[in-house]
């Protein structure tokens, strides 16, 4: 049900043949890495948060992780995740296959600044077996993104 989302989704802009469907989990930024062959920081992870009562997904490089203060400053709140439970009913997405494609409504998306030093990345495409290559104004088109923001840091 959640390809079908994220495929009917993509179709809209003609992106739909180029999902990619894995025999292995591509569930992490780690194991989606070694399924497409390529670097972790290429991987577009979706985090999933709440703000002020409504879910707001944040996609950023898989190399980074958000930074608290940055976080505090765009949002005027403290970062809260969703929980795995919460991830799926808010957002109609399973925590491995988030992505900001054929998401709920309501649901509010940002593109973390990271991702702009990539040619192209790869979100997920809704399960946790799939993802897309696509270049940053084919994600910035069928994301539904609000606006691009800084609140990540590197990870490690």
């Amino acid at each position: 049900m959640s390809m079908e989302r994220a495929r009917k989704h993509l179709a809209q802009f003609g992106l739909e043949d180029r999902i990619q469907e894995f025999p292995v989990s591509s569930a992490t930024v780690e194991l989606a890495a070694k399924a497409l062959r390529t670097d972790e920081a290429r991987i577009a992870k979706t985090l999933s948060f709440l703000v002020d009562g409504a879910p707001v997904l944040i996609v950023t490089a898989g190399d980074m992780k958000i930074d608290n203060p940055k976080y505090k400053a765009q949002f005027h709140s403290k970062a809260t995740m969703l929980s795995a439970a919460d991830v799926e009913k808010l957002v109609g997405h399973a925590v491995g296959g988030v992505c900001p494609f054929g998401v709920n409504e309501g649901v509010r998306v940002y593109l973390d600044e990271s991702l702009k030093r990539f040619e192209t990345v790869f979100p997920a495409c809704g399960t946790a077996n799939s993802a897309v290559e696509l270049t940053i104004p084919e994600l910035e088109r069928c994301s539904g993104y609000l606006s691009w923001i800084d609140i990540c840091k590197p990870r490690g």
